[in-house]
């Protein structure tokens, strides 16, 4: 006699589990809200590496002696614009201070999805137990 088994979080066809309308709509909140989420981890991290450059040229500035270097090129678009060493680290400042603001802010969106998120989980969860996956995966 051969017998089966079911692993954790494969769909059981010929179980008692009946999804509806409403609960698809869940699933497939849950499923945009998770794109939504990785979307926006990968802006963050884009986020961090330019508020790291900014920091690394902010650092370089500070070493110069503003007799040696009386006009700095500053990219600005495609096109660089010369500026005097104090303007060229107030400019940096500013940007340091925009793309911070801008992390703060999809930080807070990450958090409210994530609450969400964990609401439909929890539903979902109770509703369908193991007949259902909402773990990402590594």
């Amino acid at each position: 006699m051969a017998s089966t088994s079911v692993s954790k979080g494969t769909f059981q066809p010929d179980s008692d589990v009946h999804i509806t309308f409403e609960d698809q709509q869940k699933i497939n909140k849950f499923a945009r809200l998770n794109a939504r989420v990785d979307e926006y981890r990968d802006e963050l991290k884009s986020k961090q590496t330019t508020l790291k450059n900014l920091e690394d040229a902010s650092e370089e500035l500070m070493l110069l002696d503003e007799d040696d270097c009386p006009n700095l090129p500053y990219l600005s678009g495609e096109t660089f614009v010369y500026y005097n060493l104090e303007t060229a680290q107030n400019n940096l400042e500013e940007l340091k201070k925009s793309v911070e603001k801008d992390m703060k802010d999809i930080e807070t969106k990450i958090k409210d999805i994530s609450s969400t998120m964990s609401d439909l989980k929890t539903h979902l969860y109770g509703k369908f137990g193991n007949n259902i996956n909402l773990e990402a995966e590594d």
